[in-house]
């Protein structure tokens, strides 16, 4: 199982959209798992309906037609709860909905988990069977670990708004977090983040595949000399079985091992560290999906591994960074000293998946003029960086790849601020005092949407 899951998680990644990654998801699983069915139902969040969106072993002809409330049938209840629901017969579940057009109504083993994305349902993956039976737990454990690869996706395509899923006129690439400075700024999304940290490396694209390779392999010799430092050094303290666990890290290293599949990676055109974080990311998920507990616990190690391969690639990329005109800074929490991070001719906004508006940097950006917007847990940054947005200071929201029409009303509203800014000019340095002679301050509100 530990195979078909590695499998289908670089499949998935590979999809290149959407739909294409349903299909694979519902394919493989119910192939892999033995099950008659396999679908997967996303959330519309503002009509609070799932959609009936991909299938293997229902009706297919309903795709995208069949609607449940947020509340109905068995594939809300999942949502509610937000956990998995493993029943021997759905039949007898007091919360299931018979959909005739949809064609269950022979089956009656039924797993459901939620899909979720920064503690947000976007929808459930189900498996149902005829039998009646439980499913055991290394099954409801490959099933989470595939819904948790598919909530990246998902999020992705919200983001980038390929995923619209009701006739609304509001872009699917709208996404909301809260004023933190007022203002519009239009630009391209540059995301830092935080040194060896593999679940914030953004996906990058590379050129120079051989200078890739060389940083990568540079980094893991570095590695390689740091664990055989650590070893000697413990050698008179630990018993040669415990010793051993070093010996393993070394050998995880290898080219037939984690470092075949990151050069593999880099080979198809990403960067070293993109391709390093998305590896040991697909290697940690599957461990922690395992029955053993023993073998569970090795995610850790893993994990701990590719830090060390990440701090290293780090410090020996000596790569200047350069930030496109109209930058948008996008980070996981930005901190007041990041602002210093982009030339200030070419810094126009700011994006912070964490925090709130009384955060120091939205007090700094508000007294430097950047428009900002605070707590956007929904945006996927990672897969972000170098694409066009759209910060909405006032509102509190972003706009990812913005049509023409978003792109004109913004640019409007923009040009609207700034000459009302300039028509405060020449205000700004005069007293400000009441007709009988008491000196007051001025204070001017500049929102206008």
């Amino acid at each position: 199982m530990l195979d078909v899951l590695r499998r289908v998680i670089q499949e998935v990644n590979a999809a290149g959209d959407l739909p294409k990654a349903l299909d694979i998801i519902v394919d493989r699983v119910r192939s892999a798992m033995g099950t008659e069915v396999c679908s997967v139902y996303l959330l519309d969040e503002e009509r609070k309906q799932y959609v009936f969106m991909a299938t293997r072993g229902l009706n297919p002809a309903v795709i995208g037609k069949v609607t449940l409330d947020a509340d109905e049938g068995l594939v809300g209840y999942v949502g509610e709860r937000a956990e998995p629901i493993n029943l021997k017969d759905a039949q007898l579940h007091p919360r299931n909905r018979y959909v005739a057009e949809i064609g269950e109504d022979k089956y009656h083993a039924f797993l459901g988990v939620p899909i979720i994305h920064h503690r947000k349902v976007l929808g459930v993956l189900v498996v149902q069977q005829e039998k009646t039976r439980r499913f055991d737990e290394s099954e409801e454990a490959f099933l989470i670990t595939l819904s948790a690869q598919l909530a990246g996706v998902i999020a992705h395509a919200r983001a980038t708004g390929s995923l619209s899923l009701s006739a609304s006129n509001l872009p699917a690439s709208e996404l909301n977090g809260m004023p933190g400075a007022p203002g519009v700024a239009i630009g391209t999304a540059a995301v830092i983040f935080r040194q060896a940290q593999l679940d914030n490396v953004p996906v990058r694209k590379t050129r120079n595949i051989p200078k890739e390779i060389q940083l990568y392999e540079k980094a893991v010799e570095t590695t390689r000399d740091e664990i055989r430092n650590i070893s000697a050094k413990l050698a008179d303290r630990l018993p040669p079985e415990q010793l051993d666990l070093f010996e393993a890290y070394l050998h995880m290293l290898d080219d037939s091992a984690i470092s075949g599949e990151v050069v593999a990676r880099i080979k198809q055109g990403e960067w070293a560290q993109g391709a390093l974080s998305a590896v040991i990311l697909e290697h940690v998920a599957m461990f922690e999906a395992m029955e053993d507990e023993y073998l569970r616990e090795r995610s850790a190690d893993i994990r701990d591994l590719g830090t060390r391969v990440l701090a290293c690639l780090q410090s020996s990329d000596t790569r200047k960074v350069r930030f496109p005109k109209d930058t948008i800074l996008v980070g996981e929490e930005l901190a007041p000293a990041d602002l210093a991070v982009v030339p200030r001719d070419r810094l126009v906004g700011l994006v912070s998946i964490k925090g709130s508006g009384t955060s120091h940097v939205a007090i700094l950006a508000e007294s430097m003029g950047i428009p900002t917007v605070m707590g956007v847990e929904e945006l996927p940054a990672q897969l972000i960086d170098g694409k066009p947005m759209i910060v909405d200071g006032f509102q509190g929201s972003i706009i990812t790849y913005p049509n023409k029409e978003q792109l004109t009303y913004y640019r409007n509203i923009a040009r609207e601020e700034a000459v009302l800014v300039e028509g405060l000019e020449e205000l700004k340095d005069k007293r400000c005092t009441t007709p009988d002679g008491h000196r007051t301050r001025l204070w001017v509100n500049t929102g206008i949407i």
